[in-house]
């Protein structure tokens, strides 16, 4: 008798549930719509492209159109399997979806186009040789990348603490005093100055110093810094201030002197906000190319003492590209491209590193949140 009460009551269950999934399309149902809006499209637009180079297929094309078909199906499909509340809910997570996608079309394109011209010349060869004594095919990037890696490392240093301890000072020091307002505003006057002003200004500051004409990986660094610090204090300063004031009034009231407050409760509390902000300032000054041009100079060979003065011209990837793309070599110019798309890949990727570096750091530094 319980047996058949059992059988009964999940019979029961089945029905209910069935009677609350009904009209409704199988999970799932919705990307694999849109995954084959896509495939549908891709075939289309790589039967349009004639030429066979992959350089030239449009995918920023196959995006919308997909997109366009993704609508149209899902529009369709849900009409029919279910009721209109549920089409038009559809149709408008897939209107949002669209808007989306056409945001990302550039960063789509850009990202396509780099990296199918830029694997002709990713290679060994490209990451151990320089450019000294090559006229023609061959040569590579590594003195661009050290000089990228030092400069920038350098400018992060020092960058890094100044603008830190600035946005420290601005939320737990010096909130409403002159200075603080002073502070503020000089920092969001130096936020848009123009990276060749930068330049300018190291370069005029060494000319004093040392002479007219010097040229050092230290001046490139010094030149990132004026456009580091100001996205690293407004960044890190709005970490801090979203920091609960019950955190800090807790640790006063154990007896915990401000400075330790600080460095105990405050900074690891906000420590994935400020790493992301120093690696948008990373990110800010790393495709610089104008500035370096003017401070750090252009050479062929490998530099890698950012502080000497004679033959201290240090090369960068974005001056690198630039050269590339500017001045071929008359001989034979495609080999100048490919280095140069090679060289704006290489770029992309290091900053790619450096951000999963970071959101590495943040994870493993942020304060462990443990249930009860």
């Amino acid at each position: 008798m319980s047996g058949t009460t059992t059988m009964a009551s999940s019979e029961q269950q089945a029905a209910q549930s069935r009677a609350i999934t009904a009209g409704h399309l199988p999970r799932g149902t919705a990307w694999f719509v849109l995954a084959g809006a896509f495939l549908v499209s891709a075939v289309v637009f790589a039967f349009a492209n004639t030429s066979g180079d992959l350089a030239r297929f449009n995918i920023a094309g196959t995006l919308f159109v997909g997109m366009l078909l993704y609508l149209l199906a899902i529009a369709v499909i849900s009409s029919i399997a279910e009721s209109r509340r549920h089409a038009m809910d559809r149709i408008m997570t897939g209107l949002i979806s669209t808007a989306f996608v056409l945001a990302c079309l550039p960063l789509a394109s850009l990202l396509w186009t780099v990296v199918v011209e830029g694997a002709e010349r990713f290679d060994i060869t490209f990451f151990t040789y320089s450019m000294r004594n090559i006229v023609g095919e061959g040569g590579g990037a590594v003195h661009a990348i050290w000089g990228t890696l030092i400069i920038t490392a350098l400018a992060t240093v020092i960058s890094v603490p100044i603008g830190l301890m600035t946005s420290i000072y601005l939320v737990e020091y010096g909130e409403g005093k002159k200075l603080a307002k002073a502070i503020t505003f000089f920092v969001d006057v130096m936020t848009g100055i123009p990276s060749i002003v930068a330049g300018l200004f190291i370069y005029a500051v060494f000319a004093l110093l040392v002479g007219p004409g010097v040229r050092m990986g230290i001046m490139g660094a010094l030149a990132l810094c004026v456009l580091m610090i100001p996205v690293v204090v407004r960044g890190s300063e709005e970490m801090l201030r979203i920091v609960p004031n019950e955190l800090r009034e807790a640790s006063y009231a154990l007896g915990v002197p401000k400075w330790l407050t600080i460095v105990k409760v405050v900074l690891p509390t906000s420590i994935a906000g400020i790493t992301t902000s120093v690696m948008l300032s990373i990110a800010r000054v790393i495709g610089e190319t104008a500035p370096l041009l003017l401070t750090a100079g252009f050479t062929n060979n490998l530099q890698l003492n950012a502080f000497e003065q004679s033959n201290g011209q240090m090369m960068t990837l974005p001056v690198y590209v630039y050269n590339q793309f500017m001045f071929p070599n008359a001989a034979d110019p495609d080999s100048s491209v490919a280095r140069a798309w090679a060289g704006a890949l290489t770029l992309i990727l290091i900053v790619m590193v450096l951000n999963i570096l970071a959101r590495l750091i943040a994870k493993i530094f942020a304060p462990k949140m443990t249930g009860r």
